[in-house]
């Protein structure tokens, strides 16, 4: 009896020991995924990974937004892509149920506000083997830089292209595509 227990309880060790190293490499697939999947604008890919809703927090400003996985495929991942964003995984790492990462992105409108690329570092939770909230934190924001040049670019366009004005109300394709056209005009004309 000895002879058979002391190799189960081995197998069995090294069994559960493979099960939370594959769940440790499934998040860390799953959140990479989700930065490729916001730089190749694939809400196909994204579907696959969000739960049927993201909750997603601001920590700098204690802001909190929670998107249905629609809404957040359908109006902000396609108002993020009229920008055309490069996301760039700095590093990331398991730790416990989360993933953590530090996250740089650029873009048409953070190169006009921001004058170089943001970075932060986020907090990925999962729920069923999907992310269902991400918590992020600046490392580099100019928050000075980014106000004064976003108080610029409103006045400019009020001023001389008011059809325009309001263009930040909003985060769904047509509104990104009345930014960009602001971005556009005020960079060509000024």
């Amino acid at each position: 009896m000895r002879n058979i227990v002391i190799p189960f309880l081995i197998l069995s060790t090294g069994l559960i020991s493979c099960k939370s190293a594959t769940e440790e490499v499934d998040q860390l697939q799953i959140a990479n995924d989700y930065y490729q999947a916001l730089n190749d604008s694939d809400s196909a890919k994204m579907s696959e990974l969000l739960t049927d809703s993201l909750r997603t927090a601001e920590t700098d400003y204690d802001y909190v937004q929670t998107f249905s996985k629609k809404q957040y495929i359908e109006e902000w991942m396609k108002w993020d892509e009229v920008f055309g964003p490069t996301y760039t995984v700095v590093e990331m790492e398991q730790e416990d149920q989360t993933v953590k990462a530090q996250v740089s992105k650029i873009d048409k409108r953070i190169s006009l506000l921001h004058e170089g690329p943001t970075v932060w570092n986020a907090i990925i939770h999962f729920d069923g083997g999907k992310i269902v909230n991400i918590e992020r934190s600046n490392v580099v924001f100019n928050d000075e830089l980014w106000l004064k040049n976003r108080e610029d670019l409103i006045n400019w366009i009020d001023n001389n292209h008011p059809k325009l004005s309001g263009f930040l109300n909003g985060q769904n394709e047509s509104m990104g595509m009345q930014y960009l056209k602001a971005i556009e005009l005020y960079k060509n004309e000024k």
